[in-house]
C-alpha cells in the first residue's frame, strides 16, 4: 500500500504573506475608487475646513485625512468638478482628471495597509493550524480565536504607525521633526502614548475578526458539501467571505461608530496641536450616542459600512485562497520533482 502523503501541501509563513499581500492590493484597486467617489461627494456638499478631518478607507482599513490648505499630499479630495451623483462622479472624474484620480489617496495608505493585512492573514491561518494540531475536531471555536488573536496582534503592530501617520499628514514634518515629536510624546505621556487609540480599535476589529473568520469557515464548509466539494472554489470562498464580512459588520458597527469618532477627535487634536482629550473612553462614548441618538446613532452608517466591508472582504479571502492554493500547486510539483 503507497504510504499517503502529508496532510498538507504546506505553504511557508512567506507565500501566505504573498497571497495575502496580492489580496490585498487587489482589494484596494476594486475599493478605492467607491471611497474617492464617496468622499468627492461629501467634500461637494460640505466642504472641508481646514483643520477638519475625514475617513478614507481603500477596502482594507481606514484611514485619516487632516485637511490643509496649498498643494499637499491631501489636496486630491479638493479638486472643483461639480457632480450630480455617484455615476456622474465616476465619468467626470475620469474624463477630466484622468482615471488615475479614482486612485487619488491610495500610494500612502498601501505602504500600512499591506504590511498588516499581511501579517494579519498570516498569523490568522499559523494560529488556526496551531490549535487544530493541538484540539483535533473538538476545536469548533478555533477560527474564533484564531481571528481574534490575529487581529489584535495585527492591531497592536501597526497602532504607532497609524499616529506617526496622522502626525505627519497634520502638519509639514521632517523625518528628524518627527522623530523629535515622537520622542517628546513618549517622554511626557509615555510609551503607551504610541498606541492611543488601541482601545477602541481593538473593541471593534477584534469581534469584527473572530466573528469575520468563524462564519466564514462555517458558510464555506455548508457551500462546499452543498456542492459536494472537497474544496472550496474561488467562487464559494467569494460569496462566504461577502455573507461572513456582512454579518460582522452589522454586529460591530457601534463599535465603528465609537472609533471614528476617536479618530475624529485624534486627528482634530494633531491639528490644532491640542493636548489628546483623555476624558472620553469608549463606554463613555457609548453611552453618550445612545443618550443622543438610541439605536439609530449607535447603528449610523449602517449601508455604507456593508456596502465597502462586503465586497471587501469577498475580494481579500477570494484572493488569499486563490494565492494559497497556487503555492500548495507549486510546492506539490516541486516535491515531485524532487522525487
Amino acid at each position: 500500500m503507497a504510504e499517503e502523503a502529508p496532510p498538507s501541501p504546506a505553504i511557508t509563513p512567506l507565500q501566505q504573506m504573498l497571497a495575502s499581500g496580492t489580496g490585498a492590493v487587489l482589494t484596494s484597486l476594486f475599493v478605492t475608487p467607491l471611497d474617492v467617489v464617496k468622499i468627492r461627494l461629501q467634500a461637494q456638499r460640505t466642504p472641508f475646513s481646514k483643520g477638519k478631518c475625514f475617513l478614507y478607507c481603500n477596502g482594507l482599513m481606514d484611514h485619516l485625512y487632516v485637511c490643509q490648505n496649498g498643494n499637499s499630499c491631501t489636496a486630491w479630495y479638493r479638486a472643483p468638478t461639480r457632480f450630480s451623483g455617484t455615476l456622474d462622479a465616476f465619468v467626470k472624474i475620469t474624463r477630466h482628471e484622468g482615471i488615475r484620480s479614482l486612485w487619488s489617496g491610495l500610494p500612502p495608505t498601501l505602504v500600512m495597509a499591506v504590511p498588516a493585512t499581511a501579517i494579519y492573514f498570516t498569523a490568522y491561518d499559523q494560529l488556526r493550524d496551531y490549535l487544530q494540531a493541538r484540539m483535533g475536531s473538538r476545536g469548533h471555536h478555533i477560527p474564533l480565536v484564531a481571528g481574534a488573536l490575529a487581529r489584535m496582534g495585527a492591531v497592536t503592530v501597526i497602532s504607532p504607525l497609524e499616529l506617526i501617520r496622522t502626525k505627519m499628514q497634520s502638519r509639514p514634518l521632517s523625518y528628524r521633526e518627527l522623530r523629535v515629536c515622537i520622542r517628546s510624546a513618549v517622554a511626557q505621556d509615555g510609551w503607551l502614548s504610541l498606541w492611543r487609540g488601541w482601545g477602541p480599535t481593538v473593541l471593534r476589529d477584534v469581534p469584527f475578526s473572530a466573528l469575520y473568520w468563524f462564519n466564514y469557515e462555517l458558510v464555506r464548509a455548508w457551500l462546499c458539501g452543498q456542492a459536494r466539494l472537497d474544496k472550496a472554489t474561488f467562487a464559494i470562498s467569494f460569496v462566504s467571505g461577502a455573507i461572513s464580512g456582512t454579518v460582522a459588520a452589522v454586529l460591530t458597527l457601534p463599535f465603528d461608530v465609537v472609533k471614528t469618532r476617536r479618530q475624529i477627535e485624534l486627528g482634530d487634536g494633531e491639528a490644532l496641536r491640542a493636548p489628546a482629550n483623555k476624558s472620553s473612553s469608549t463606554w463613555l462614548l457609548l453611552q453618550r450616542i445612545w443618550a443622543e441618538s438610541g439605536t439609530r446613532g449607535l447603528f449610523a452608517g449602517f449601508l455604507p459600512r456593508v456596502i465597502k466591508v462586503a465586497p471587501a472582504c469577498a475580494i481579500m479571502i477570494s484572493t488569499y485562497e486563490f494565492g494559497k492554493t497556487f503555492f500548495q500547486k507549486l510546492n506539490q510539483e516541486r516535491q515531485r520533482s524532487g522525487l
